[in-house]
């Protein structure tokens, strides 16, 4: 009996592996086109989403705290470093939102390459990213229009209410950013193409107001605040550059919303990737150039954390430009509150329409055509966020899930670069007047591998190392083996150098790592990759993604360990969420169907079928269940 007992565990763990490797199988042509929502936004729109949900509490807020506390003038490098790793996600972005134009994002796009449990992970984190998106920055509105009144806000509620004493939640209950988080939530459920047009008219705004600090920013410049004696341009050290980039990382997190209007955008093929580079070559170029001026106007160390480039004008004698500032800051916080609120939403729409969360969450109103009870409980959630906790608690919670995101996305580009595209063989038969689809008499479906994932022509010295396995699914596993050693690395790297020590065995251990990496980009470089049918792709794949996976587990390592605690916390609350529910509704739950692969293989320069896979699933994709020979 104990032999069957273990028979049957390994036969539900069994089940349970393939349910979560499972991938979403997406339909080609003008189905991939068809959705609930409403496609009605153009490229400029699009453009202006990006911007306006990445140029708000970041250049306001954050600019200052982190310049004052972290990186001093080597914020530019900070925001350089952050601006490079976020282009090199956003490149993958670019790329996944030619082939997949849906609502959901990095989700999504996880859940068509990886498989549905990362999927339900990143999708997870997507979710928290944007509720405590919109309830910091809301926060910070708050705390800004605040600071405007001399603090009679905060003041008020205070006499009124009282304090909270508890680390994790803020001084007081913000209920102004409570308001605020519902007031937009209302916004957005106008439609989409409401809330797009408040959202280019406020970030034009704000694009006038950013371009008048930095002309009067470097007008008013004093390079003697880069060259101080006893700080100098790194008073912090390089360590403080890193530390500031993985928090400014959190100023461009709002790209992804770009993607997640995929569903929504009339020509997503051409729209996504063009607005994608657009708006993250100027936020990244507006940020460095915010964060010079201010710190050629100011000395980092009198730097105000809460309200920088206001306090910055009053000591260079202009007072009336902390009005222009403090409207376009208003303004630019709105379009980043607007970009996370759009955003939350239409991610819980997409993994409810899958099954992975609860289904009335998969409901899109007829009239506006939003997901508006969607709208109803992102809003509510942010706001009583936003009503409780601390805003830096908020934003170092924020990047760690984001990183994971951009860190899987990369990794996915390189996937599914590799993966061949699987399409029905049809063969003619002389017998018949009609083509038929062999196989169909016994109810099985035949289908063909196209071109990628197997090795090229020059190559074939690494047929040893890499067997003879499906085509794409040597590159997955280097994939997978070179973002495990990278966080490796990256984690070696960060301890020692918080120990101070650099030992023999230190630096073994980093080469030994290092090389492990390099033969996984050659291994993946050995092979064909199928580019068919792509508008948009990343250039020199797969180095581009590796370097991005790199540089997201790098700033990851940097982050404090309470974020990783709090991060676990949530994430045990999502992995109940997806074995009580999610697995058991999962749209890709349908066992019916069974269906095999024909793998076809080359010599002497003709093609011939050498082998048959079938499939149990539909929406299997790795590892084959079982494989015979055919007669050639």
């Amino acid at each position: 009996m104990p032999g069957s007992r273990h028979k049957i565990l390994g036969h539900v763990f069994s089940g349970f592996c393939t349910k979560m490797n499972r991938c979403k199988q997406m339909n080609s042509g003008e189905d991939v086109m068809e959705t609930p929502l409403k496609r009605c936004l153009n490229t400029f729109d699009i453009t202006l989403l990006g911007v306006g949900h990445m140029v708000g509490a970041g250049i306001y807020v954050l600019t200052g705290t982190v310049a004052r506390d972290m990186a001093g003038p080597g914020i530019i490098l900070s925001f350089i470093m952050a601006g490079m790793t976020s282009m090199l996600a956003a490149l993958c972005y670019a790329e996944f939102g030619t082939r997949v134009p849906k609502a959901g994002s990095a989700y999504v796009y996880t859940y068509v390459s990886v498989g549905e449990f990362w999927a339900f992970v990143i999708g997870w984190n997507i979710i928290l990213e944007h509720m405590i998106g919109a309830a910091s920055v809301a926060r910070a509105w708050s705390g800004y229009v605040d600071s405007l009144l001399g603090g009679a806000v905060s003041n008020i509620t205070i006499s009124l209410v009282g304090e909270m004493h508890e680390q994790l939640f803020g001084k007081y209950p913000d209920f102004l950013a409570f308001a605020v988080c519902i007031s937009y939530a209302c916004v957005l459920g106008t439609g989409v193409k409401g809330s797009a047009w408040v959202n280019s008219i406020l970030t034009v705004v704000n694009l006038g107001v950013m371009s008048l600090v930095i002309v009067l920013g470097f007008y008013y410049a004093n390079f003697d605040n880069w060259t101080h004696e006893g700080s100098g341009f790194l008073p912090f050290g390089m360590g403080g550059v890193v530390a500031g980039a993985a928090t400014c990382f959190y100023a461009f997190v709002g790209f992804d919303s770009i993607a997640t209007s995929g569903e929504e955008a009339r020509d997503p093929g051409y729209s996504i990737p063009v607005a994608t580079i657009l708006s993250m070559t100027v936020v990244c170029i507006g940020y460095i150039l915010v964060g010079s001026a201010l710190t050629l106007m100011v000395p980092y160390w009198a730097i105000s954390p809460t309200a920088a480039l206001p306090e910055a004008f009053s000591t260079v004698g202009l007072p009336w430009a902390r009005y222009a500032v403090s409207l376009g800051a208003l303004c630019g916080m709105t379009t980043t509150l607007l970009g996370s609120l759009f955003s939350l939403p239409r991610c819980m729409y997409s993994m409810a329409a899958d099954g992975l969360i609860f289904s009335f969450l998969g409901r899109v109103n007829k009239t506006t055509q939003v997901p508006v009870v969607n709208l109803i409980v992102s809003g509510l959630s942010s706001a009583i966020i936003a009503l409780l906790f601390d805003l830096q608690k908020l934003v170092e919670f924020m990047s760690i899930g984001t990183l994971l995101a951009y860190t899987i996305v990369s990794a996915s580009v390189i996937i599914l670069r590799y993966r061949p595209d699987i399409t029905p063989l049809i063969r003619e038969d002389s017998s018949l007047s009609e083509p038929t689809t062999p196989g169909s008499q016994s109810g099985m479906t035949e289908w063909r591998l196209g071109p990628g994932g197997r090795l090229r022509q020059g190559w074939s010295w690494l047929e040893p190392i890499v067997g003879r396995c499906m085509p794409g699914s040597a590159v997955s596993a280097a994939t997978l083996i070179f973002t495990c050693f990278s966080a490796a690395l990256c984690f070696h790297l960060h301890w020692s150098a918080e120990d101070n020590q650099t030992t023999w065995w230190t630096l073994l251990v980093s080469a030994f790592l290092i090389a492990t990496m390099f033969g996984c980009l050659v291994v993946i470089e050995a092979h064909e990759q199928n580019t068919a049918n792509l508008r948009f792709k990343v250039p020199l794949v797969p180095f581009v993604p590796a370097l991005s996976i790199l540089c997201n587990i790098e700033l990851m390592a940097h982050l404090n360990i309470l974020t990783w605690l709090r991060f676990m916390t949530w994430m045990a609350l999502g992995l109940l969420v997806y074995f009580l529910y999610g697995i058991h509704h999962s749209k890709e739950n349908d066992t019916s169907k069974s269906y095999s692969v024909l793998l076809p293989s080359s010599e002497a320069g003709k093609i011939h079928w050498g082998a048959i896979a079938r499939r149990k699933h539909s929406s299997d994709t790795l590892p084959i269940v079982e494989q015979e020979e055919l007669p050639e």
